[in-house]
């Protein structure tokens, strides 16, 4: 044996380092996929805890909130009215017969007294003369009557005065009878008269209703009649069957009327101020204070009935108009207001639903004032701290957890409600 033979070769000294080293990497791959598969483990189940909070959170409703607002201005009622004349009169014919002429027309300025229409009246005018011509009679019936009036009591007065033996006290007493009734016809006679001209005087005045005249100072605003139109005497309402001829209205100033509801008339004083805006007139403003209330609610309609005086020297106001009427109403700081699309209609009324500091919905029913479009007045129900929902969807109930939109919900870390935040 050589002294080669006792020395191991090259390959046999690398064979041991080699499987060192095998070992080695072995070992470390194992080590990794161990890390690796607990790693996978653990971001598993921290995903499935962010999925179970996200979904958690997903699951309460996000609402948006108002704060109610104290009502600090003045408000404005606005309501329709009714614009009158200060005076209107329908001229009705105190008699019958045809019209002769009539001399104003729609819109004529009259004064009072003047002569609006004639009315030709033949058969008025027969009993006229007739009652004049009985007059008469009477009155020479009179003149007959004191004749032998004065005849009987100087007959009496001679007899009466004679000396005693001439004339007998039966004779006396029959002059004094004769002379009695006499007197009587007398009487009788001025009483005839004073009847007669009592027909006279009512015959009278009813030819001076042929000329149909005007009431007051004014306009016309109506004519129903026309030259030759049968004439009917009376009202149309149980004096008689005669239509309106004529309509006079006094419009210096005018008459407003405004109908204010129960709930808004509390407000309501002699001396407010109002103003009557037109449709004819978009530029103008015309001022009308409060000049009375009925002071009492009509039971069909459950309305203040409001009069107001607005003058009119320009005669821009016409009886019949539409009005809007702005009523200044001083503001009452226990009123809060709220949006009206934050108000839910349930089957026990009108509620709001409020967020609670654990942010659970708390059902609160509620009693409004006026409405004013986009905002509603609240009277009672609600607090100026609290926290209302607007826009509430139907199904939210009393005691509901909610989302306030913009902030993370109760005990939820902001970071775990995305499941991809990992």
């Amino acid at each position: 044996m050589s002294e080669h033979d006792d020395q191991p070769s090259d390959e046999n000294r690398a064979l041991p380092f080699s499987r060192r080293r095998l070992r080695f990497l072995g070992l470390a791959a194992a080590g990794v996929a161990v890390v690796v598969a607990a790693g996978g483990i653990l971001s598993r189940e921290e995903h499935e805890r962010a999925v179970a909070t996200w979904t958690k959170a997903a699951a309460i409703p996000a609402v948006s909130i108002v704060h109610p607002k104290a009502d600090t201005a003045d408000p404005e009622l606005v309501l329709p009215g009714d614009v009158e004349a200060w005076y209107s009169a329908p001229v009705y014919a105190r008699v019958n017969g045809y019209l002769k002429a009539w001399y104003f027309d729609y819109g004529a300025k009259v004064k009072k007294g003047q002569v609006l229409a004639e009315i030709d009246a033949p058969d008025l005018d027969a009993q006229f003369a007739a009652a004049k011509a009985k007059l008469k009679s009477v009155q020479a019936e009179v003149k007959v009557r004191d004749a032998e009036a004065q005849f009987a009591g100087t007959t009496f007065a001679r007899w009466r005065d004679s000396p005693k033996g001439v004339v007998s006290v039966q004779e006396q007493q029959a002059k004094q009878a004769d002379y009695g009734r006499a007197v009587a016809r007398l009487d009788a006679a001025h009483a005839d008269v004073a009847l007669a001209q009592a027909e006279v005087d009512r015959l009278q005045a009813l030819e001076d209703y042929k000329r149909v005249t005007a009431p007051f100072d004014g306009i016309v605003t109506k004519r129903e009649t026309d030259i030759g139109a049968l004439i009917n005497s009376g009202s149309g309402t149980g004096g008689g069957n005669g239509p309106e001829l004529f309509r006079v209205a006094d419009i210096h100033r005018m008459r407003v009327y405004m109908k204010v509801p129960q709930r808004m008339a509390s407000p309501i004083h002699v001396g407010m101020k109002a103003e009557l805006h037109l449709p004819q007139y978009p530029d103008k403003v015309f001022a009308a204070p409060v000049a009375t209330t009925s002071n009492a609610i009509n039971v069909s309609s459950r309305t203040l009935l409001v009069e107001m005086h607005a003058e009119n020297p320009d005669g821009l106001l016409q009886p019949g108009t539409f009005a809007e009427v702005h009523l200044s109403i001083p503001s009452d700081p226990n009123v809060l207001r709220i949006p009206s699309s934050a108000l839910l209609f349930r089957q026990h009324g009108l509620q709001v639903a409020v967020v609670g500091r654990d942010d659970k919905i708390a059902l609160k029913q509620v009693t409004l004032g006026r409405n004013l479009d986009a905002d509603v007045e609240v009277l009672q129900g609600i607090s100026p701290s609290d926290r209302v929902v607007n826009s509430p969807p139907d199904s939210l109930a009393s005691g509901d957890v909610v989302q306030i939109a913009g902030e993370p919900a109760v005990g939820t870390d902001e970071a775990e409600l995305s499941p991809q935040h990992k």
